[in-house]
């Protein structure tokens, strides 16, 4: 869909789409209300059932505390929909991503005046207060605070002077700062913290929220697909085919994006990765992470000083719920492009398709859709699991299935697993290896063959039918129809 390119023209779209989006405007409390409602309609994802997979977006037009403020969540949170948005089928976004990654198109600054910047609030004015700016929700009554969940960090490598964007959990703490988390050594923007804070500097930085879905996707790559010097922002200009337009902020050295609803700018205060993240809630938690689980409040946060709010007129606050669909979608999704990228470069046409089940967040668990048609293809298909696990180092479980089988249909992968999988032939572990810390079973409290929180027994499980058997495990043939003729009742 060339003609989305911010977060209004996906609602426009959205609502020519029947059953893709939702408005109200009963009002809601952005204090876990919110999200308890979005829980029923279309949250998905590992959240706690019961809740609805693949429901509509919504958007909330009364906001209490916010008057003339809306917020929108679950514009990502069904795959169908986020291929509709992205101009695709919805088997094919992995793929979409892929080719995406490989022929970058780069950003471009603009000139003001923008939409991001029509209305500006500086941190020195007396009434400036993010708590009574930015309608920012919290999923639960026991997160830390109100948390930015769909912020776009923009910032730049003070050596190498190349920008990049990512996506972080951000808690407001005051009326001009922000705890966010930077994982170690996992995101970009918290080796350029690490670097400013080394040279004794503070590192600029711009949040963008509410901004073309082609850009959030495209800022959810990680290394090595996007390694440090490539801007994602490239990925969403390749999906568009045109750049992503930048403007120059109002108060720090950076840019943000022209379009988005709001802008907050800031500095990444040097050496400050010391911000307990529940200082105002003592819940001892942040907020629900993608496994599905309330995550615990990190000590180590950095502290974001807050110079600026800019937005929209009628302005659209974005948020998503940790573990819900729109997570799966935004991680899984190049997740998968990752892994086909990987795998395409080693085993060209063994593998047709890949899907990172929602199940595992987006990030544990990826199926395989292999392809055998001679005998040396035999035992490729494990190799294209190792591949997997190269490309996304968070990657926990690999299923692999051979192309008959729908990867997108949870019953027919386990309907593959029963009848095409022995346990004692067909399961292949490699215990010890570092994975992803937030899986609460990779902890030495959890078995004494663990030495650290994070490490993990990778598993593949083959379910792929061993080639010399092939000619005895063809699915019933049923009838080739015309569809045509019945197109009334299917």
């Amino acid at each position: 869909m060339t003609d989305i390119n911010d977060l209004r023209s996906a609602l426009a779209y959205l609502r020519t789409q029947p059953g893709q989006l939702i408005e109200t405007d009963v009002e809601v409390d952005p204090a876990a209300e919110l999200s308890g409602v979005y829980r029923h309609v279309g949250a998905g994802g590992t959240v706690a059932r019961p809740t609805h997979v693949d429901g509509p977006a919504m958007v909330f037009n009364n906001v209490k505390g916010h008057p003339g403020a809306r917020v929108a969540i679950g514009v990502l949170a069904s795959r169908e929909r986020v291929a509709r948005l992205l101009g695709c089928r919805k088997e094919g976004l992995g793929r979409l991503l892929m080719e995406s990654v490989a022929g970058p198109v780069p950003p471009v600054v603009v000139d003001g005046p923008v939409p991001a910047q029509e209305v500006v609030h500086l941190a020195t004015d007396p009434d400036f207060d993010l708590f009574k700016l930015v309608p920012a929700p919290t999923n639960t009554p026991v997160d830390a605070g109100p948390y930015i969940t769909l912020g776009m960090c923009y910032a730049t490598h003070p050596d190498t002077g190349i920008s990049d964007v990512t996506i972080h959990r951000m808690c407001i703490q005051s009326k001009d700062e922000l705890s966010i988390f930077l994982q170690p050594g996992s995101r970009h923007i918290g080796a350029m913290a690490e670097r400013a804070t080394e040279l004794g500097q503070p590192l600029p930085i711009s949040v963008s929220i509410g901004v073309d879905p082609a850009i959030e996707i495209g800022a959810c790559f990680e290394p090595p697909t996007t390694p440090l010097g490539y801007d994602e922002l490239c990925v969403a200009g390749a999906i568009r085919k045109s750049p992503v337009e930048l403007v120059r902020c109002v108060s720090v050295n950076e840019r943000a994006i022209a379009n988005a609803e709001y802008v907050i700018e800031g500095e990444i205060l040097s050496g400050s990765n010391h911000v307990v993240e529940d200082q105002n809630s003592h819940t001892g938690f942040a907020m629900p992470e993608f496994p599905g689980y309330n995550g615990p409040a990190s000590h180590e946060c950095w502290l974001l000083k807050v110079k600026a709010v800019t937005h929209r007129h009628d302005s659209i606050m974005q948020t998503c719920i940790g573990p819900s669909e729109e997570h799966v979608n935004m991680a899984g999704i190049p997740t998968e492009a990752s892994i086909l990228g990987m795998i395409e470069k080693a085993l060209p046409g063994k593998v047709v398709n890949c899907y990172a089940h929602r199940s595992g967040g987006g990030k544990y668990l990826a199926i395989l859709q292999c392809k055998k048609t001679v005998h040396t293809d035999e035992g490729k298909q494990r190799q294209a699991a190792l591949l997997a696990f190269s490309a996304f180092p968070e990657l926990k479980h690999v299923i692999l299935v051979d192309e008959d089988v729908d990867i997108f249909d949870t019953d027919d992968v386990l309907w593959a697993m029963n009848t095409r999988f022995q346990g004692d032939r067909d399961i292949v572990t490699i215990p010890g290896v570092r994975c992803h810390p937030l899986d609460p079973s990779s902890s030495p409290a959890y078995a004494p063959s663990i030495s650290d929180v994070g490490i993990s027994c990778k598993t593949i499980w083959d379910c792929t039918v061993p080639f010399h058997l092939k000619d005895h495990f063809h699915r019933a043939p049923f009838m080739d129809i015309d569809q045509d003729k019945w197109a009334s009742v299917l």
